[in-house]
């Protein structure tokens, strides 16, 4: 098992109703598989799914990408507004 720390914006934020958590996955978890995860936990978030950008350690990444022990992990919705 690996431990990741995720934060979360705009309507992840809104959903899960807190800014960043603690995740306990199994190792070999994609951050898309997290992004699946999540959605499927919480089937409100389902239209953002494919619209969402992922980062790892303030690098952006595509959503094949392995998650490691420690990692700080984000998913960026689309947002809008000035």
């Amino acid at each position: 098992m690996i431990v990741i720390t995720l934060k979360l914006f705009a309507v992840y934020q809104d959903v899960l109703g807190c800014p960043e958590m603690t995740m306990e996955l199994p190792e070999g978890t994609t951050i898309g598989g997290l992004c699946d995860r999540i959605c499927n936990q919480h089937p409100e978030l389902k239209k953002w799914q494919n619209l969402t950008r992922f980062g790892i350690n303030l690098q952006f990444v595509e959503p094949n990408t392995t998650l490691n022990n420690g990692d700080e992990v984000v998913l960026i919705p689309p947002v809008s507004g000035g």
